[in-house]
């Protein structure tokens, strides 16, 4: 008699992390806004955290622009995308990608020093903060 094989161990599901949206178009990343390197920027999000760029994102008077899209324990906790806008110094990258490894919108509260660039998109009604209140966990 041949001994019965061992069952399949359950995969273990992958938690799906933060994302991270960056504008890079009309101004966002382009000479218009000086005194960046946009190539090192997008590249220290890259090395830090999954990164997806845009298109214009339409709020050309915050660029440069940062989305970041909360991970699905962030959604499950009720939490919406935060946008960023006038991301335009290293230390601020920095911010956001220690924000985003420690779990970002829903699961990690909002650095203070990011609230400063957090704004709510115009015409956005759809999960619209209200007024001086941002996605806490």
């Amino acid at each position: 008699m041949r001994p019965e094989p061992e069952p399949e161990p359950e995969p273990v599901p992958v938690p799906v992390p933060c994302r991270v949206v960056v504008c890079r178009d009309c101004c966002c990343g382009t000479p218009k806004v000086t005194g960046v390197d946009h190539a090192a920027q997008t590249a220290r999000l890259r090395a830090g955290v999954p990164v997806r760029i845009s298109a214009c994102l339409d709020v050309c008077d915050q660029a440069n622009v940062v989305v970041v899209q909360p991970s699905a324990a962030g959604r499950a906790a009720g939490a919406r995308p935060v946008w960023l806008g006038l991301v335009n110094d290293p230390e601020a990258t920095e911010d956001i990608v220690g924000w985003v490894r420690a779990g970002g919108p829903g699961v990690a509260p909002l650095p203070d020093i990011l609230e400063l660039y957090a704004f709510d998109p115009p015409g956005r009604g759809v999960g619209k903060r209200p007024p001086g209140r941002l996605n806490r966990p």
